[in-house]
């Protein structure tokens, strides 16, 4: 049962890390559109990389862990 649980956890984190990935992209054309400088959306960005960063070693730490790849 706790494998069926920590495959479930593995799923719902790659699901947030697609969508910190889908969000730091918005960003940056944000950014590189000129539509918002790059001033006000800095501290965003560093914090989707930061996460990011966070939930892809959370996901490998779990497949290692689970023996998934």
């Amino acid at each position: 049962m706790k494998e069926g649980k920590n495959a479930d956890f593995v799923n719902k984190m790659e699901g947030g890390l697609q969508e910190l990935d889908e969000t730091a992209y918005w960003l940056e054309l944000l950014v590189e559109s000129k539509i918002v400088s790059a001033e006000k959306l800095g501290s965003l960005q560093k914090e989707a990389d930061e996460l990011i960063s966070i939930f892809v070693t959370i996901v490998n730490k779990m497949k290692k862990k689970t023996g998934r790849r």
